[in-house]
């Protein structure tokens, strides 16, 4: 088996370009997207209409959940973006979309936990800001019950993979089209990934072992920086152009 899991594309459809291009160089025609496709300071609708058209396999994100969940009036400021792009169809389809999902019977899908689509399962963060790993007790806690060899997961936009003592492995693929942000769920904090490059991942399975190999796609990251900065994002702008937040 052997197939791409991308994650977090934030409205970038100039990255989900690019990974898709490079997907089908890589041969592959199985993907799986793990949420959080439209809100950000960006184009939700082409991003959706381009996700709508393929055949992946889909779990719902916690900003795609606010987007059709939230009153306007509640939603932070990317989400509100977005659901003034989307149509109708875009909310209903995004509404549609599991929380969780089983592919091919061997891979488990969520978003951000199997409990939480807003909670890093990596990552752990300090009340002053500082994001580390999280500790492989912590990390186990949370995939309990789980069966499925490879857990697939998202929402920190930080890509990578960690062998639980059992052998099964959990791994973030990292974001498609957002390298950089801040938060302040479980306490205010910065991400970035140092790249502007668009990531994902490929997952083969050989021998009934599972093997990752990260993906980095160069993209033209500068216009979307400047749509970016057209819709007055200025942190997007800068995430988008260089990695970092400055």
């Amino acid at each position: 088996m052997r197939f791409a899991a991308i994650a977090d594309v934030h409205g970038n459809y100039l990255a989900l370009e690019a990974v898709l291009a490079d997907v089908r160089a890589q041969g592959i025609d199985d993907i799986v997207n793990l949420g959080d496709m439209a809100s950000g300071a960006l184009d939700a609708r082409r991003t959706v209409d381009i996700m709508m058209g393929l055949n992946a396999t889909n779990v719902r994100g916690n900003h795609d959940r606010y987007i059709v969940d939230y009153k306007l009036e509640d939603m932070w400021p990317s989400d509100r973006l977005a659901h003034g792009q989307l149509g109708a169809v875009h909310k209903d389809w995004l509404r549609s979309l599991p929380f969780n999902t089983i592919y091919r019977d061997s891979v488990y899908l969520c978003h951000a936990t199997p409990s939480d689509d807003n909670a890093y399962w990596l990552e752990a963060v300090t009340p002053d800001g500082v994001v580390h790993m999280a500790a492989i007790e912590a990390i186990e806690e949370k995939a309990k019950g789980i069966e499925q060899s490879l857990i697939l997961c998202a929402h920190s936009h930080i890509p990578r993979a960690v062998r639980l003592r059992d052998g099964r492995m959990i791994v973030n693929p990292g974001s498609a089209g957002c390298p950089g942000y801040r938060d302040v769920t479980p306490f205010p904090h910065t991400l970035e990934t140092g790249t502007p490059d668009a990531c994902y991942a490929i997952l083969e399975r050989r021998s009934g072992s599972w093997q990752v190999t990260f993906r980095h796609v160069p993209y033209d990251h500068e216009a979307m920086a400047a749509l970016a900065r057209q819709n007055q994002r200025l942190e997007w702008a800068s995430a988008l152009a260089t990695g970092w937040i400055r």
